[in-house]
Order: C-alpha cells, then sequence, then structure tokens
C-alpha cells in the first residue's frame, strides 16, 4: 500500500457556493480531477458506478478523479464545491477505498469556508461541466492557483489535506491487492507510469514466472498486466492533454511510447477518441 504524502500535491481547480434546483441534472461526467462537496441544504444525488449517493445536510462528499458520475436534483440543494488537481505523477487516493459520504464535524465547514476565502476568483461562473470541465479553463485556474501568495497557498495545502484526511480516516486499502506479490508490482507499475512496459521485470519484481505473474494478475485484477498499464498510462495522457500545452508526440514519449501510432490507437480505444479530438473537445468547450 503506498502510503507516500509527498504524492500529495493537489491545487484548487474551482471552489465556491452554489444554490440550485432542477437545473443541476448532468449526465456521464468524468473529469480529471477529485470533487468534494459539503451540503447545507436541501438534498441531491450522485450515480456513482456502484451506487446512487444521497446528499444530504451536514454530510460531505467525495468523488475521485476519473470516476464516471451523474447528478439528480429535483428541489432545492446548497452546496459548497471543491474540485482538487494533483500534480504527482501518482493519486495516492487510487490505493483506497474512499467512503463517499461522511458525517462532519462542527469545525470541517469553518474549515471549508477558509479555504474559499484563500481561493479568490476561483468560483464557477456556470453548473454545467461542459463550460468549466475543458481545457482553457483548467490550464487556466491551475495558474491561477500558483499566482497566489505563498502564505495562501500553504494554508489551503493544509486545509485540503485535512479534508482528504477525513475521508482516508475511515478509508480502507482497495480489495485488488489481496495478494500481496501483485500490490508491489501495482505500487511499481504507478510509479513508472513512463517506463515502457516489460512483465519479465514485472515477474522478476513479484518472484513469479511471467505465466503466473500473468494468471494471478488478472485473477486479481480482471486484466492483464499490459492492460492495466496501458489504462493507468492513457489516465496520465488524458490529464496531460487537458491540462498542458505538450504536444501529443511529446506526451506519448513521455509516457513510454515510441510508436505515436500505437499511443494513438490505444487512447482511442479506451477513451473512444483519438488523442488530438479529446483535447480538441476540451478547447472547443470555452467559458
Amino acid at each position: 500500500m503506498n502510503n507516500n504524502i509527498d504524492q500529495m500535491n493537489y491545487l484548487v481547480l474551482h471552489i465556491g457556493e452554489a444554490c440550485c434546483r432542477d437545473n443541476w441534472n448532468y449526465k456521464n461526467i468524468c473529469s480529471p480531477f477529485t470533487r468534494i462537496y459539503y451540503v447545507t441544504k436541501g438534498h441531491a444525488q450522485i450515480q456513482l458506478p456502484e451506487k446512487k449517493q444521497d446528499l444530504r445536510q451536514g454530510y460531505m462528499y467525495i468523488v475521485p478523479a476519473f470516476t464516471k458520475h451523474s447528478y439528480i436534483c429535483n428541489e432545492e440543494f446548497c452546496h459548497y464545491y471543491i474540485h482538487i488537481y494533483n500534480e504527482s505523477d501518482h493519486d495516492i487516493l487510487e490505493d483506497w477505498e474512499l467512503p463517499s459520504e461522511i458525517r462532519t464535524e462542527y469545525d470541517i465547514l469553518p474549515r471549508i469556508r477558509k479555504l474559499y476565502e484563500l481561493c479568490p476568483g476561483m468560483e464557477l461562473t456556470q453548473t454545467d461541466p461542459q463550460f468549466y470541465d475543458n481545457s482553457s479553463t483548467l490550464s487556466r485556474n491551475i495558474l491561477k492557483n500558483k499566482q497566489r501568495e505563498l502564505y495562501a497557498r500553504i494554508e489551503s495545502r493544509g486545509i485540503i489535506y485535512q479534508l482528504l484526511a477525513v475521508f482516508l480516516r475511515t478509508a480502507q486499502p482497495q480489495k485488488y491487492v489481496a495478494d500481496q506479490r501483485i500490490t508491489q508490482v501495482l505500487g511499481y507499475i504507478r510509479t513508472h507510469l513512463g517506463a515502457k512496459p516489460d512483465i519479465d521485470a514485472l515477474a522478476t519484481l513479484s518472484c513469479l514466472s511471467k505465466d503466473h505473474l500473468i494468471r494471478v494478475f488478472k485473477k486479481e485484477m480482471n486484466m492483464t498486466p499490459l492492460s492495466y498499464i496501458n489504462k493507468k498510462k492513457m489516465e496520465k495522457a488524458q490529464l496531460r492533454l487537458v491540462t498542458e500545452q505538450t504536444s501529443i508526440k511529446e506526451i506519448a514519449y513521455q509516457l513510454g511510447f515510441d510508436d505515436q501510432a500505437y499511443f494513438n490507437r490505444i487512447f482511442k480505444k479506451l477513451t473512444g477518441l483519438p488523442p488530438r479530438d479529446y483535447r480538441n473537445a476540451y478547447r472547443n468547450q470555452i467559458l
């Protein structure tokens, strides 16, 4: 299990307070950043991959990056929203099964309000994700975050850690780490996304033969080691395509692909779009 807090380098992309009615009904959202909600009034729901989560007053909720979800709202619903982006190569939140709902203590709301105060001008102007979940907005807000005073950036990061700690307090290691040999392999893959896939090296690391590793890995993860490696590489590619101006060729190279055409095929297979079209789809949704 990866407990390296040096891999928790979070920035605030958006923060604010919103009151919605039946206009907070958006489908099939999947973003390269984590969302945290604190409900102050009313009721809504989030359809997560495995369940429908009620959103209730006085509770805090989290939707990790790259989690496909939909919003359902049929009445007045007021909440604080915080969107955070992890600049590190590996997001350690992926290693934990986080509770989607937390009953908050009395001091959580003052912390959220303080974070809001420390991040001026980072509110959403639209509630529809198509207006803010795009390359230009993400890049602009990452830059805006880094241009704040040093004290504000340090204090903001501390509050983000405090909010995440509330979820991590009762989090459980991901279920797929039952076999510690595979746990070790997963940790290596996630911290070496820029390397070329080397199943032989992973077999040596896990003290298994190559064929045995593939069988055990597939049993634990429901996919082969190569499929998992490509999945994690493509998630990182999605993030870079919408938050950086780096060329697609360079992104492919940084993720261990010498052949850009092969990178393009894998990306399209897993996301439904070629890298260029994926990036353009985000750029065309400009505020």
